[in-house]
């Protein structure tokens, strides 16, 4: 009599299975958030907390932070994704919190690339170290659900806000830094603004658009400066290479220590670029029509707030106005489709545009290792933009992991040479 056979139980994978951020652990759990834009996220980890969640913003930096991020996803990954990873790692093996009540947080604005995929990356990293830890989403796409920050709308209202008041704060220091006379000056003035922006968060004053653009424009304005011309530069690119310290070397304090006035575009730019791409995704490909009628609305209200700021800034007269995003699509259309937005797509070359009719002619195009759509419409359409306007003075740089600081400020410092000599020629 032949023997019976029991057929083994199939193994059970695992690999899915991931720790969920649950309503208790609002109470008990640090969330970490990667370092991105330092007095934005100031302003928008105030509305956090005050939303009764533990936030704080990461500023560990370092070759270690780059290696953690190399250790744990494949080199071919982008230069974003291991700066982001690594410096989660980095931070939960410093000692400084405890994995059992900690969380990480990423943004996510549902488009191709990093603007979906972050999570499955950050979860497999955490997995191999700290598998407790939960990863948590902040998105405006209905990304993750049941796993993301639980916000109200009012809390939405209150980011919205402050991401404004943050782009404003940092446009008018970068025009006033360069040029103060007494060392320190400028830096007062970007702290005293952003601790009254968080007193209006509180105070619920924070809807009175005309009154904390007034304050921020006039602290700034109070700052003594000289008359003397300096070289302008601006800088676009990929989002997180473009404003974070960490992914662009810090950049702009190399740019103030040539004695460059740097030109950084608005944050909220890249916002209103996310919310009306997902209303041209219904004329352009088919996508749901209610969905582009809520974000048409959405967007409506952002940009009618941004033009208010524009306004205010032309009526004080001291500074340069923030871009008008109705006219970053115009600049879009003489080089670009508006349906080319995979990465930062045609924003990158509407922001090059912009920045030269306005006098900045001198750009720093700041490209991530393995971001090929940003190589595209970023590197991809320098030739076009200076067809457009001849004198403009682009440069791409490549941020990755074997990439030398001294190499990538070597390459700027060959563009200010003839940024200079331009100057001189004018002059």
């Amino acid at each position: 009599m032949k023997e019976k056979i029991t057929p083994e139980k199939p193994t059970v994978d695992f690999t899915d299975h991931f720790p969920v951020f649950t309503a208790e652990m609002k109470r008990t759990h640090t969330i970490l958030v990667p370092d991105m834009l330092p007095w934005h996220f100031d302003l928008l980890i105030h509305v956090m907390r005050r939303a009764g969640y533990k936030v704080e913003v990461l500023h560990n930096e370092g070759r270690a932070v780059i290696d953690e991020g190399l250790k744990h996803v494949h080199n071919d990954t982008c230069f974003p994704a291991l700066c982001v990873i690594g410096q989660y790692l980095d931070a939960l093996k410093s000692g400084k919190y405890d994995p059992e009540h900690t969380a990480v947080l990423i943004t996510q604005s549902g488009g191709g690339c990093r603007a979906s995929n972050y999570i499955p990356l950050i979860r497999k990293a955490l997995k191999a170290e700290f598998p407790s830890v939960p990863v948590l989403s902040l998105n405006f796409s209905g990304l993750e659900k049941g796993n993301s920050l639980q916000l109200s709308v009012s809390e939405f209202i209150k980011l919205a806000y402050s991401i404004f008041y943050g782009d404003l704060v940092m446009t008018c220091y970068n025009q006033t830094k360069p040029y103060e006379l007494t060392e320190g000056d400028a830096a007062k003035a970007r702290v005293e603004c952003v601790e009254k922006m968080k007193a209006a968060l509180d105070d619920g004053s924070f809807k009175k658009l005309k009154k904390c653009a007034k304050y921020i424009l006039n602290a700034f304005a109070a700052v003594q400066v000289s008359g003397e011309e300096k070289v302008k530069v601006g800088i676009v690119g990929e989002i997180y290479v473009k404003y974070s310290p960490l992914g662009n070397s810090h950049l702009e304090d190399f740019l103030l220590s040539e004695g460059c006035e740097p030109v950084v575009p608005a944050l909220m730019d890249f916002i209103l670029y996310c919310v009306i791409n997902t209303v041209n995704d219904a004329k352009f490909y088919g996508q749901k029509r209610l969905m582009a009628v809520a974000f048409r609305i959405v967007y409506r209200w952002l940009y009618g707030k941004q033009k208010k700021i524009i306004r205010l800034m032309k009526k004080q007269g001291r500074f340069e106005p923030l871009h008008d995003f109705e006219h970053l699509r115009r600049c879009a259309d003489q080089v670009i489709n508006q349906g080319v937005k995979m990465g930062e797509g045609w924003l990158i070359p509407a922001e090059m545009a912009a920045l030269a009719e306005t006098g900045t002619e001198n750009i720093v195009c700041a490209q991530p290792f393995g971001c090929l759509p940003n190589h595209i419409a970023g590197k991809g359409a320098v030739r076009a933009v200076k067809m457009l306007h001849e004198n403009v003075n682009i440069v791409p740089v490549d941020y990755d992991p074997s990439a030398t600081r001294v190499n990538q400020e070597n390459r700027i410092k060959l563009m200010l040479a003839t940024a200079r000599e331009n100057m001189k020629n004018r002059k």
